[in-house]
């Protein structure tokens, strides 16, 4: 029950993330917009790991990869946290 939650969760993060940017609130480079993708997706493959649904492992951990990469990179670029 604890990994549904987490997992709820984290999906949740990552559609409230879609939906800022959607919305223009967050674009694709706002270190909250970076931040909510890496622990969205963090929580996201926990739940999938617990199931033992590898792929969405996978799928998830590079997600979580190349959002911490990007985050890294604006980071290094000085962008104003949004």
């Amino acid at each position: 029950m604890f990994s549904l939650i987490i997992g709820c969760f984290g999906v949740g993060l990552l559609l409230v993330a879609f939906g800022l940017n959607l919305l223009k609130k967050v674009t694709e480079k706002s270190p909250s917009y970076l931040i909510m993708n890496i622990i969205g997706s963090l929580m996201a493959a926990w739940y999938a790991f617990d199931g033992r649904i590898i792929p969405f492992v996978i799928l998830e951990l590079i997600w979580a990869l190349a959002a911490f990469i990007r985050l890294v990179s604006v980071m290094k670029k000085g962008s104003p946290i949004s």
